[in-house]
């Protein structure tokens, strides 16, 4: 997401004034416009720079590029208080030797380094809180994805090699460095068939039915979450988001999130996870089907041209998607060619119809229950389709 204008004011704002910020913001976020401006006459008093800062949180909130996919708050956290990422190259984490930033989020960002002692040549990924980041609620949630990662071990997830405490005090964790492409990017710089695309779709349906039989929802399945390497081989990335089914197998209670910032993707979130509802396997179901309708056609089943709340949850709790195959039929002509690089003799519509239609729109059912009921049971339909 392109980073709100009005974050910049807040680079130079000390760490007593941010919290206070952020702690008026996350409430306003809650309220109805009504309610919000009694809360901001009352919360901010005589202060017209409080009030002003706030306001310009709430409104680049709403006018957000990518709602929710990372809220304004965590933006304006990331430019406060990890504005500095360069001045990181060179120095030493653990064992490692930073090379460069490889991604950025709101609370953390992952870096590529190299053991830095003389044992053997390892590169690796290393997820580290930004300076200054140090609230509970991320450490907490930081340390919550880094247990989730020591319990998953499976071929196609990126694997946790490492952690500890940096000598600032703050922890990081070590991942296995993936080289690779996004899968749609994958799938179409390799010009890969119908066949082939599934092939590698049930690679990454085995990945999600591993980490639901241990009992993790990823919460966050998209295009950028899954590589693909050279060889061919997904990997399924980042569960910064995840939710435990039981979280009694971790000793940290993770903090309940503010329903206005619920952490999610929208173009790949389920209705459940729009309307704020209880989040099961079947969220990531969902997204699996919308992962693969993509695959399939080149375009996502909805187009969210608003970034409003309420014009995000009708389209996806109330419109039906297009069929796969139709979706592809009315790809334009253009310069004698079809639009849709898809359609360079790789993909074609008649192949869609039938299994793959009723495959992916299953999977994609606005009901939870009617949805397929695990990652394994989508992963053999496809399968059964492949064999005839």
């Amino acid at each position: 997401m392109a980073l709100p204008r009005a974050t910049e004011r807040l680079r130079m704002i000390d760490q007593a004034r941010w919290k206070k910020i952020d702690g008026i913001f996350k409430t306003a976020l809650e309220l109805s416009p009504a309610e919000c401006a009694a809360f901001l006459e009352k919360a901010c008093a005589s202060d017209k720079e409080l009030r002003h800062e706030v306001e310009m949180l709430i409104k680049s909130d709403a006018e957000a590029s990518s709602f929710l996919d990372a809220p304004a708050i965590e933006s304006a956290a990331s430019l406060l208080k990890n504005n500095d990422v360069a001045s990181l190259a060179g120095q030493t984490i653990g064992s490692y030797k930073i090379i460069r930033e490889i991604g950025h989020g709101g609370m953390a960002t992952v870096y590529l380094a190299m053991r830095a002692d003389d044992q053997y040549s390892q590169h690796v990924a290393i997820k580290l809180i930004g300076r200054g980041m140090n609230t509970r609620d991320i450490l907490t949630r930081f340390r919550h994805e880094r247990q989730i990662l020591a319990n998953l071990e499976h071929p196609n997830i990126a694997r946790l090699l490492d952690g500890g405490t940096a000598t600032d005090g703050l922890p990081y964790f070590v991942m296995e460095y993936i080289e690779g492409q996004p899968i749609d990017q994958y799938c179409n710089t390799k010009k890969s068939t119908i066949v082939e695309r599934l092939k590698l779709f049930r690679t990454v349906c085995a990945a999600v039915h591993y980490a639901h039989q241990n009992l993790v929802i990823h919460r966050d399945i998209k295009p950028g979450n899954i590589l693909v390497t050279a060889e061919g081989t997904s990997k399924l990335l980042d569960f910064g988001i995840a939710k435990l089914l039981n979280p009694e197998l971790t000793a940290q209670t993770i903090p309940m999130t503010a329903p206005a910032i619920r952490p999610m993707t929208p173009d790949y979130a389920s209705p459940e996870q729009v309307r704020g509802q209880q989040i099961t396997t079947a969220s990531d179901i969902y997204s699996l089907g919308v992962l693969l309708y993509e695959l399939l056609t080149g375009q996502r089943p909805y187009h969210l041209k608003s970034t409003s709340p309420l014009e995000i949850e009708r389209i996806i709790c109330e419109q039906e998607p297009e069929r796969p195959s139709e979706s592809i039929e009315e790809v334009p002509l253009r310069n004698g060619e079809l639009k849709n690089t898809l359609q360079l003799n790789l993909l074609n519509p008649k192949l869609l119809r039938g299994d793959l239609d009723n495959i992916v729109l299953k999977a994609m059912r606005k009901e939870p229950d009617r949805r397929y009921a695990s990652a394994e049971q989508f992963s053999e339909d496809i399968r059964r389709h492949l064999e005839g």
